[in-house]
């Protein structure tokens, strides 16, 4: 990952782990907790892309396992984000900026459904069966609520935030604004180098140098020269 990422996200991680820990957790709603951590993930992997998701929610749910009043086994939480984050990078289209809200919102609302089912299909494995007690698809239904309610205020500033740290001054016009350049539409800053008859031309004066001979005139001119010369001469006759 590239510096400026890492300093964006690790803040990010911890202001959002705070708020749910310290905030969110207190507010005794009922079913989940909204999951802050989560749509943060989401807002950087759909920027940075598959690599960059996998690795901030691996590294954001790990924080949340040894956060206090963490009561599951260490890992489990990082598993879930760290792939949550890879399969919301995936879907970074080429052009590294998203048309519509569309596909965002959809994103957030299979990674609350998805996180929630492997959370609890993680804690089963482990002997965590916390989620039968309280209900499967009441944590599922209240869980998804809660984080697309939170998503409009969420998703939008991390993504606008991690698109000022992969912004490329070189990609953009001279005008200083943000529309990029293709890579395909973008002129050598040298072509009469890459050229053929650049290439002939520096050639033959480099060659003319070295040998010290000036180069002969085009036959044009000299039977232009040499019809001058004749006319000249006959005026003399005349």
């Amino acid at each position: 990952m590239r510096i400026n990422r890492i300093l964006l996200a690790t803040p990010l991680v911890v202001v959002a782990l705070i708020i749910q820990v310290s905030i969110l957790g207190r507010l005794q709603l009922p079913g989940a907790v909204p999951d802050l951590l989560l749509l943060v993930v989401l807002g950087l992997a759909l920027v940075y892309g598959h690599v960059g998701g996998s690795l901030i929610g691996f590294g954001a749910g790990l924080l949340a396992d040894l956060a206090p009043p963490s009561d599951h086994a260490i890992g489990r939480y990082a598993l879930v984000l760290c792939v949550i984050g890879y399969a919301a990078g995936l879907t970074k289209p080429d052009s590294g900026q998203h048309r519509s809200a569309t596909l965002p919102l959809m994103v957030v609302l299979g990674a609350a459904l998805g996180s929630t089912l492997m959370y609890a299909g993680v804690g089963s494995l482990v002997g965590d069966t916390a989620a039968r007690h309280v209900g499967i698809v009441g944590l599922l239904l209240s869980s998804t609520l809660y984080d697309l309610l939170l998503a409009p205020f969420t998703v939008p500033l991390v993504m606008a935030l991690a698109r000022r740290t992969e912004h490329d001054p070189l990609a953009t016009d001279g005008s200083g604004g943000g529309s990029a350049i293709p890579v395909a539409r973008r002129k050598p800053a040298y072509g009469w180098l890459t050229t053929g008859t650049g290439l002939k031309a520096s050639r033959g004066a480099m060659k003319a140098v070295r040998t010290g001979r000036v180069p002969k005139p085009a036959r044009g001119g000299k039977s232009g020269r040499m019809k001058g010369v004749k006319g000249l001469k006959g005026v003399k006759r005349l």
